[in-house]
């Protein structure tokens, strides 16, 4: 029995959400002749409508019908695929599939494809940063399009109510999200239309949109499905997350730059994070073991269930930061030898997880100082350099050492927007699949 249904308005835009689903690791079969469907066992189904031109009133009847029809209570995740552009009868197949669905499920509406250059921002799409309503699409003979707004094409085509939800609540997190989405739904709003940019933003509304606890589908051009699918349901073809390729993300800066890229991809990004206690790692030789065994256990047990997984030093809270000269005259040594023991102890762990994680394909630093210790703890003598992701931030690979060829980016602690460290994590991702 099939766990996800996906109702499309076209063959083609079936077939493109089929792949993205695919790579996810579940099996996905489009549905041409209805006859079949007894005959077919797998995660996700997916059934063409040819509505997209056509009646609006057809339209409303196909999906309709596809939605009855395909209805099943072992389904987990319903999705309405629409066209990338939002041409065509959005408002009236939305209102067929929460019609067939029920009165409670609300409509999450997410435009954004990051792999096709669309993104939506200040509840207005952007087809490669270009405004909608200012690109050939606009201009399609059957289904003309005067506005880039989201919820202005919605709201001549639906009878519900929508909601809008803006970038900067994205930025708060997934709680806050869930509680938007769920304030949303009880004040009556069924089409609730999202603000979203990168592959990071889709990760945080379908993770909220689980935690919500409202029922709802998915309104998108695939790539939302795909990020709810990553979240509700295992499928049969899926390797488990165990694994599959990961990447670890290691942060041992402590400035205020690289605190508040640590906090928005926190925030942001699903992961398993561990923050390293330094003080114990400056501490004596039993509590320095110990945290050193307590951050490995949980980052190796989180490669289970995550695909990024993340080591952060404790001191990028500002009261958690550690005077070393301190520790230096209790011990005798310079502050430098004790800064460089931190960061060894850092490259310890950083090559004991990639050697307990041999699927980790990728890997970050932030930081120097780190990124030398971690590159020679790995016994890398020339990393291969190949491009800059952001400013300051270099990617390429290992050579030499056990972890040859480890696809890898160094960046500076202090510099890059608050965005940076997702966009080299998203990088990562994308270099490793």
């Amino acid at each position: 029995m099939a766990h996800i249904v996906v109702i499309a308005d076209d063959l083609t835009g079936a077939n493109a959400t089929g792949v993205l689903l695919r790579k996810n690791g579940l099996t996905t079969n489009t549905l041409l002749e209805s006859g079949t469907i007894g005959d077919l066992d797998c995660d996700c189904l997916i059934c063409p409508t040819d509505s997209r031109g056509i009646d609006s009133t057809l339209a409303y009847d196909r999906v309709y019908q596809a939605a009855n029809m395909l209805k099943a209570p072992g389904v987990k995740l319903y999705s309405k695929r629409i066209d990338s552009t939002l041409r065509g009868n959005l408002g009236a197949e939305t209102d067929a599939i929460l019609d067939s669905l029920g009165n409670e499920c609300c409509a999450l509406v997410v435009a954004c494809s990051p792999q096709a250059k669309r993104s939506t921002v200040g509840g207005r799409l952007l087809v490669d940063s270009v405004p909608l309503h200012l690109t050939e699409a606009a201009a399609d003979p059957k289904n003309p399009i005067d506005t880039p707004i989201v919820a202005d094409i919605f709201c001549k085509q639906t009878k519900r109510a929508i909601h809008s939800v803006y970038i900067e609540e994205l930025s708060k997190g997934v709680q806050h999200v869930a509680k938007v989405i769920a304030k949303a739904a009880a004040e009556g709003s069924r089409i609730i239309i999202f603000d979203a940019i990168s592959p990071a933003d889709l990760d945080t509304i379908a993770e909220a949109a689980a935690r919500s606890g409202i029922a709802f589908v998915a309104v998108d051009p695939g790539a939302f499905t795909a990020a709810c699918a990553k979240v509700l349901v295992k499928g049969k073809a899926a390797e488990s997350l165990a694994g599959k390729k990961k990447v670890l993300s290691v942060v041992g800066s402590v400035n205020g730059v690289a605190a508040a890229q640590v906090f928005k991809f926190l925030n942001r990004v699903r992961c398993c994070n561990v923050f390293l206690d330094i003080s114990k790692i400056v501490g004596s030789e039993h509590e320095c073991k110990a945290e050193v065994q307590r951050a490995k256990a949980e980052i190796n047990a989180g490669a289970k269930d995550f695909e990024v997984l993340s080591l952060v030093g404790s001191g990028i809270y500002p009261e958690n930061k550690i005077d070393f000269g301190k520790y230096a005259e209790k011990t005798g040594q310079t502050i430098d030898k004790v800064s460089a023991m931190v960061n060894e102890t850092i490259a310890e762990i950083t090559a004991d997880i990639l050697t307990a994680n041999r699927n980790i394909a990728g890997l970050y630093t932030s930081g120097g100082d780190i990124s030398v210790a971690v590159c020679r703890r790995l016994g890398a003598y020339a990393p291969e350099l190949h491009a800059e992701v952001v400013p300051l931030a270099s990617f390429g690979e290992l050579k030499g050492g056990t972890f040859e060829g480890l696809k890898f980016i160094t960046k500076g602690g202090m510099v890059g927007d608050e965005n940076a460290l997702i966009t080299c994590i998203e990088y990562l991702k994308e270099k490793i699949t």
